[in-house]
């Protein structure tokens, strides 16, 4: 199809497509010389590919920007984000000019990357890069799963693509490889990939690094690849098309550009990769184009007219689903109830009474065991329920046995691979369905692996679980590089982030109820490999205390207290013993579990102070990991019992004594304390 044909059908002259395209491109040049702050290079690079695909390929409302069968569009290369606001702009989404002219300043709603809610029709944030390309997987995941459980013949209620642009620097990501390759062996033929191969990063020229043949690599890992010139428009309209067509592979559109095209000193160089182009080179770029000098963030009149066709076009293609949509809830009137109930909060009133209860007399249970009867009970109440384990799913007891499997037939049970560093990613982009509650399971020492996804997460503030397992050096035998020390503090540095470390399984019952409540961040589980007894409530408070993040588990019974002893998960039963020795030497001891510093912080002051007196000085803290953060609780004459080195290879038992986390250990740290 030519360029003319194209134009004929739509009412375009070549002319004004032209100017369309430059309308694009200068937006963003005006908007990073404004600020003097930015990357003008991939947006002038890539403005026909964003023209051909917001005009000719997309299915979106801009009045709508969260109608559910929208395509999805990820800006990977987010450091362009200036084209992305140029095109919501223009298509008619609720982002001003005068928003564009505040590009990168403070409470503006153009960042200087894509941020997850600042603008209407950002989809995600992107920065880091390779984030945006494995996110996006994750979309093409949560389409298939809500197509496989809700599509019926003559009924195609979930149907959309999911669009991204990809730079050199998401290429040369680990992340991507490892999202790359999942994709291509779950066959998602809704992820199409358009490649910005300019051959230019910050230090140079691609050639210094980065040599392989990308096609051939995505092509081994099962995807169609094809090439085009990124301003040939129709060939790039012929391949978005025949990326649609194909439906059992994702693709790749490798795009050859030039970075900073039609600057006539910077085009090609790494000089337009993030800084603007300089006041001399702006005219000399735009005088080049033949677009104005003046007025800055031009927009003709005519080339609104065609952009703002989307609104029209958009509510055509809404209403047309809303009609799919009525005669769904009456053919399938169940169908149509789940969709809706899974596109709000989880309801716990639903699966509340199936939750597993667990007894003193069934001897020590591992919380990670716990954790996995708890996951099995509430999923049949929770359709939207998915997820699953970086090959660790025996270990972290995450796989649903009664369910089906995702890549056979769309079931719920994702097997991710050891690729933790893609299941963060992609995890986010299911939970940006805003039907899915996904979680995803492995070791916590390898939640490194998953960090920038994590804090993604929290950024974004999605409703992710995790699922970290073998939560210390009561792992054992696999040994120090198995043994996490360091990984809660890490955790609980990252704001917005819920951290939650049960000390039995009736918490761990717990602590789930509290992680598919949370709906405005992450939450991370943390269980123990070894088996852990149940905790006596009739001795101690019950454990619904947790959803308070700390709770007083015992208190002196003879008057206020002289210490107060405090831990989290396997260490709390170390101050059970050690407060029962205490007490019966007569000191005056209070116990407190506190399993989520987050959610305790969170408390009225009140509370806080109840469970903590400041005019109670004498603390200990006990738990097997960096003491970083524990200072907060025990304060200047408390006494924290941490680890301040990594484990060893040997069995639980003996590193708990060697590292002296025992209950005569916290006994005689308190009799020092005592004086």
């Amino acid at each position: 199809m030519t360029t003319n044909t194209l134009n004929r059908q739509s009412g375009i002259t070549d002319k004004l497509e032209k100017e369309c395209i430059n309308t694009i491109r200068f937006l963003a040049v005006d908007g990073v010389q404004k600020a003097n702050s930015g990357h003008p290079g991939m947006p002038m690079e890539a403005s026909e590919l964003a023209y051909v695909l917001w005009t000719r390929a997309m299915k979106y409302n801009p009045g709508n920007p969260d109608w559910p069968n929208r395509d999805r569009f990820v800006l990977s290369a987010g450091h362009g984000s200036m084209l992305l606001y140029a095109m919501l702009h223009l298509t008619g989404y609720a982002l001003s000019l005068d928003a564009l002219k505040e590009f990168r300043q403070l409470d503006s709603p153009t960042p200087g990357h894509p941020e997850y809610g600042c603008a209407p029709g950002v989809e995600t944030t992107t920065g880091p890069l390779g984030q945006g390309f494995a996110t996006g997987v994750g979309m093409a995941m949560a389409e298939r799963f809500l197509a496989s459980r809700f599509n019926r013949p003559d009924f195609p209620l979930v149907d959309h693509f999911i669009y991204a642009l990809v730079s050199d620097g998401d290429m040369m990501e680990g992340l991507s490889s490892e999202a790359a390759s999942m994709a291509g062996d779950l066959g998602l033929g809704k992820l199409i990939y358009i490649y910005l191969d300019n051959k230019i990063t910050i230090e140079g020229t691609t050639g210094i690094t980065f040599t392989e043949d990308v096609a051939r690599r995505f092509e081994a890992y099962n995807w169609q690849v094809q090439r085009v010139d990124g301003y040939d428009l129709p060939h790039i309209h012929d391949a978005l098309k025949n990326a649609r067509q194909e439906s059992s592979r994702p693709s790749l559109i490798i795009a050859r550009t030039h970075i900073a095209w039609g600057s006539p000193n910077k085009q090609d160089t790494p000089d337009a990769h993030g800084a603007p182009l300089g006041e001399e080179e702006v005219l000399l770029t735009k005088e080049n184009c033949g677009w104005p000098e003046e007025p800055t963030f031009l927009v003709p009149k005519e080339v609104l007219s065609v952009f703002r066709q989307a609104l029209d076009r958009g509510d055509g293609l809404e209403n047309e689903w809303l009609t799919l949509y009525s005669g769904y809830q009456k053919k399938h009137p169940d169908l149509a109830q789940e969709w809706q109930a899974m596109h709000k909060a989880p309801d716990a009133s639903k699966w509340h009474g199936a939750l597993p209860h667990f007894a003193v007399d069934q001897g020590n249970i591992a919380t990670r065991k716990a954790s996995g009867q708890v996951l099995a009970a509430v999923k049949p109440f929770l359709p939207g329920l998915v997820g699953g384990s970086a090959d660790l799913a025996p270990s972290n007891n995450t796989y649903l046995k009664e369910f089906g499997e995702f890549k056979e037939d769309g079931g719920p049970n994702i097997r991710f691979g050891i690729r933790e560093h893609a299941m963060g990613a992609i995890l986010n982009g299911m939970a940006l369905s805003k039907a899915l509650i996904p979680y995803g399971g492995t070791f916590l020492v390898f939640s490194d692996y998953m960090r920038p996804a994590i804090r993604l997460a929290a950024l974004m503030g999605l409703p992710v679980i995790y699922v970290f397992t073998h939560d210390s050096i009561g792992l054992g035998e696999d040994g120090p590089t198995h043994q996490p020390i360091e990984h809660l503090a890490s955790l609980r540095a990252i704001p917005n982030m819920t951290v939650v470390r049960p000390a039995d399984a009736e918490e761990t019952v717990e602590a789930w109820g509290l992680a598919l409540s949370n709906q405005n961040g992450p939450c991370a589980l943390i269980l123990s490999r070894q088996g852990l007894p149940v905790i006596d409530r009739s001795k101690y408070e019950p454990a619904h205390g947790l959803q308070k993040g700390a709770y007083i588990l015992a208190d002196s019974k003879d008057g206020e207290p002289d210490l107060i002893l405090m831990a989290t998960g396997a260490e709390v039963h170390l101050i059970i013993g050690a407060h029962e020795q205490l007490t019966a030497r007569g000191v005056k001891v209070r116990m407190v579990n506190i399993p989520s510093w987050e959610r305790f912080e969170a408390q009225p002051e009140a509370y806080r102070h109840r469970v903590f007196p400041p005019h109670i000085p004498l603390r200990i803290a006990v738990e097997a990991g960096s003491p970083l953060g524990w200072e907060r609780f025990t304060g200047s004459k408390g006494a924290i019992m941490g680890m301040n080195r990594f484990g060893a290879s040997a069995p639980a038992k003996d590193l708990f004594r060697v590292f002296d986390f025992t209950v005569d250990a916290v006994v005689q740290k308190a009799e020092a304390l005592l004086g």
